[in-house]
């Protein structure tokens, strides 16, 4: 049963006639008989019978507009929750991010949040592969993403909100010889030893091509995710890693400088990830907006 129909009958037991019923819906009186015969080809006991010149309702046909009533009613509030739904900034939001881009956009988003009229946020953060990022939409409504240049777009299930490129550097210690550089070029790595992400991460492709281009294996003594324990590594051991050139803070680490990639131009792209269903909610909006508004200050 359709609701066109279901309307039809129930507007035809209030109004009388087809005629007055096709007026009051403004479509012509052969279609109102259509959707009436549509239903009543559903239906094993007739609906309607012919009144004198007019059409009126079985006792089953008014207990069926009677049903009608309810179905409108259900559709009604479903449409009525669905704005407020819509409408409210206020609520929770969950907003996940890998480690770095957490760590800066984390706090700031927070304090942005204590704001009257905005809504309220619940944090993780994940450490995953770049191609398990979409998948962690399912269980939360922000999802702040990184993939390397050149690598396969997102698919196409989710929402793709671009926040910011990132250029990736080398990092030294001050009194390492690559600090005198003011870009480093590929093949000044050559047999220098790295502090590496772990495999399969978005930062091991860069890493490869890097020494691809330079002309020998990247010698990985160490395997870190986290930047501020690469950092710490950095400062003890004279190694180099890759570091994000933005969400890098090294504010706790003063022996260490980033340097600049002469070629290649090395970089990710950092995205908010959602299903598209969650960015129709006002309050999901409110704080992508908020996140956007963060990711543009890390840039100056």
């Amino acid at each position: 049963m359709e609701l066109g129909q279901l309307r039809a009958l129930r507007e035809l037991g209030d109004r009388g006639s087809i005629a007055a019923v096709a007026a009051a819906l403004h479509v012509t009186p052969s279609s109102v008989s259509q959707q009436i015969s549509a239903l009543q080809r559903q239906s094993p006991a007739p609906l309607t019978f012919r009144d004198g010149r007019r059409t009126a309702l079985t006792d089953a046909g008014r207990a069926l507009a009677l049903a009608a009533i309810d179905v409108e009613v259900a559709l009604e509030r479903a449409a009525r929750a669905v704005a407020l739904f819509q409408g409210d900034h206020l609520g929770i939001v969950s907003v996940t991010a890998f480690h770095s881009v957490g760590l800066a956009v984390f706090g700031p988003l927070i304090a942005a949040c204590r704001r009257p009229g905005l809504p309220g946020v619940r944090l993780s953060d994940f450490d995953v592969a770049q191609e398990d990022f979409p998948a962690l939409t399912i269980d939360h409504d922000l999802v702040l993403a990184h993939r390397l240049v050149g690598s396969p777009s997102w698919p196409g299930s989710v929402r793709v909100e671009p926040l910011l490129y990132e250029p990736l550097d080398i990092a030294v210690r001050h009194d390492h010889r690559l600090a005198a550089k003011a870009a480093i070029e590929p093949a000044d790595l050559r047999n220098e030893e790295w502090v590496a992400v772990h495999e399969g991460f978005p930062l091991t492709q860069a890493l490869s091509l890097i020494a691809g281009i330079g002309g020998n294996e990247a010698r990985i003594l160490h395997r870190i995710n986290e930047f501020s324990v690469a950092a710490s590594i950095l400062e003890a051991s004279g190694c180099v890693a890759l570091m994000p050139r933005y969400t890098t803070d090294l504010r706790e680490h003063p022996e260490l400088v980033l340097r600049p990639l002469a070629y290649p131009g090395l970089g990710r792209h950092i995205d908010c990830l959602a299903r598209p269903e969650t960015l129709e909610r006002a309050n999901a909006q409110a704080v992508l907006a908020q996140v956007k508004a963060i990711a543009e200050t890390l840039t100056r």
